[in-house]
Parts: structure tokens; sequence; C-alpha cells
């Protein structure tokens, strides 16, 4: 197959950059390509994605980063279809010999066990319960999620269990869940955030292009909302230059469809996301191309990257925090609480079925 030049229709990236981890890297030889040019009719210009089992034995991940407010989290998927331009999460598939280009939003890793696996932690008398993060790396919430219902039944166990949880995603499909984010809801044990990049309709199908439009999601943050579920709006990433003076309107939106709480993370590159974002720029925003990356790298401390816990999500220097003001007062403006509420993992108890046979005498209160 023959290598394709210029963006594809409903793909983040066009193609698939070398694996950092690998020495030995196949290039298109340039030669044979201008003797036998690309042909449709053969080449496929927008591979299928395909969907592969993966068979870990454990789903709970953990982290010790001061970044986030969860130390442990599940991710029912690897790779993520949504495709976005930005995803700091592309480089993970380069640790299954893949790339952190086409083949990360083409080629899907499932987790057909992750309900059996989380039942399994739960039950396990050295779980000790606490915040769960749903989507630490990959939405949780994939368009093939619609039919494989894995997030779903990972949820019907969190709340056979009230451990309790927090959803970060992109994707109106958590609506469907809202029968147990409220049940759980109502014994503080469940809270959801919808990521919103931008109002731009268009920029969001070049930026995010098998994400829902931004409208589905603020509509999405109104139904949750109306069910009693925590609700708050991620503004992520915040890329200077293109969507950080979004920040005021998509605060507005949100609020207005009933949002509680508010967070930004400005643009991240790791590794190679560095050079896929920069040819997304050279595709998408070749005018604005030297002033998003001038100013990433002014908040870098001269870089395109800075992996330093506190700094890696908002940034250092004027720029940085001309952004934290403008999300400061547009918070204050739009009655947003400081901080996201604090889940209880109060109500947690094994179900009967979990605990054994001993469990059916002991009369214990778990």
């Amino acid at each position: 197959m023959h290598s394709h030049t210029g963006p594809l229709h409903g793909r983040g990236s066009s193609e698939n950059p070398r694996n950092r981890f690998r020495t030995i890297h196949a290039a298109a030889d340039p030669s044979i390509d201008a003797k036998v040019p690309y042909d449709p009719e053969f080449d496929d210009p927008a591979p299928r994605t395909t969907l592969t089992a993966d068979h870990s034995k454990t789903i709970v991940s953990e982290n010790d980063s001061p970044d986030v407010p969860f130390a442990k989290s599940i991710n029912p998927y690897r790779g993520c279809e949504h495709g976005c331009a930005y995803c700091y999460a592309r480089p993970t598939h380069e640790y299954l010999g893949l790339s952190a280009g086409l083949d990360f939003e083409t080629k899907l890793f499932v987790k057909y066990d992750a309900a059996a696996l989380l039942r399994e932690a739960f039950a396990s008398p050295r779980w000790q319960p606490e915040l769960l993060g749903v989507s630490g790396v990959t939405d949780a919430y994939q368009p093939v999620e619609r039919k494989l219902q894995i997030t779903r039944a990972c949820l019907e166990v969190c709340n056979a269990f009230k451990n309790p949880v927090c959803i970060v995603t992109k994707s109106d499909l958590v609506v469907r869940d809202a029968d147990l984010l409220a049940e759980m809801a109502s014994v503080n044990a469940a809270g959801v955030c919808i990521s919103v990049t931008t109002l731009d309709t268009d920029l969001a199908r070049r930026l995010e292009p098998r994400a829902c439009v931004p409208s589905r999601r603020v509509a999405a943050i109104a139904r949750l909302a109306a069910r009693g579920i925590p609700t708050g709006v991620l503004v992520a990433p915040v890329i200077p230059g293109l969507n950080d003076h979004e920040i005021p309107a998509i605060l507005e939106s949100a609020a207005n469809a009933g949002a509680a709480f508010a967070g930004y993370v400005v643009l991240r590159l790791p590794h190679g996301l560095k050079d896929l974002f920069t040819d997304w720029l050279d595709a998408h925003a070749p005018d604005a191309k030297a002033k998003i990356l001038h100013r990433v790298s002014e908040m870098r401390g001269g870089k395109l990257n800075d992996t330093k816990f506190g700094a890696r999500m908002r940034g250092e220097g004027p720029i940085a925090s001309n952004i934290a003001d403008l999300f400061r007062v547009a918070c204050a403006r739009n009655g947003f609480a400081a901080r996201a509420p604090k889940l209880s993992a109060a109500a947690f108890a094994r179900p009967r079925a979990t605990r054994g046979q001993l469990g059916l005498f002991d009369g214990a209160d778990y």
C-alpha cells in the first residue's frame, strides 16, 4: 500500500510516524512512489477501525501523579477512534508496537473482560474503596461502546459496590448510563466531566474528527445535571492562539446547561505528538502555526512539552498566567464552584454474593 498524502477524511492523522521504541522503521521510497502514485481503487484512503481483544489480567491502573484527582483508574479500551489531533495518549500505542498516528485511532484494543476483572478487584479484601477514574487515558465512550457496552458493564459493577467513580469524556453516549450514575450520585458516589474544546463546529470536526459535535456535549451536560448527577465542564486542551479566546463562551454555555464546576488543561505534546500536531497545523491552520507553536513553547520553558508535575497541566509564564486569569474570571462570572465536589466511598459495600460462603453467616456489615 502506498502512502497517502494530505488529510484523511474523518481521521486526525493521515500517517504512521516512527515508533520511538523501534530501531527499524519501514519508510516509503519516494522514487517508487513517484512511479506508482496513490491509487484510490487499491489504496484505502481511510483505513477501517479494527478491534483486537486485550487479554489484560487486571483492569485497575495506578498513578502517583499529583496533577490528577484519583490514584486508580480503568480504561476499557486502548486507542481512541475520536482521532483528536492533540491527544496526549497517542504515544501510549507505541508500547504495543504500533504508531501514535493513524494506528492509534484505527487499531483499538478492547478489554472484553473489564467488568469481570473489576468485580474481582472490588470483591477482594485487599481493595480499599476509593475514587476510581474512568477514562484515565483513552475515552471510555468510544463509538463502538454503543454496541459493546463494556463501560456500562463496569459502571454496573461500580454501582453494585457503590465504589465512587468520576468520568471524563467528550461523548454524549455517557447520557445512556444516567440511570446508573444517578443512583450512585444519590450516595455521593458519581460525577461526570464533559470535555469541550471549542464551540466552533467546523474547528471541532477538524480537530476531533470522530467525537460528537460541541452542541451535543453541552446538551449532555444538561441531561446529566437534570438527573442530579454532579456534572462539570473541562476545557481541554487549551491551545493558545487557537481556542483560548473561547474559554468564557464555553464556560457560559456549560453553566447555562447546568454544569456546577469547571476545569481546564493546556495543550500537552509528549514524544511524537509534537510532530503529529505540527503536521495537523500544517494541514488545517497553516497561518496560525507559527503563533501557536511559539506560544506553546513560551509556556513550556522553550520546548513544546514539559513533564514537570504542577506545570504540565497549566504551563508557566505570562501566557499561562493570562489563560489562568481568563479562566478564573469566567468561572466567577458564571458561578462555578472553586473545585469539583468531593465524592465519597462511605456507601461502599460488597454484595452478599461476593463474600463467599462464610459471608452468608457472619452477619457482618461490609
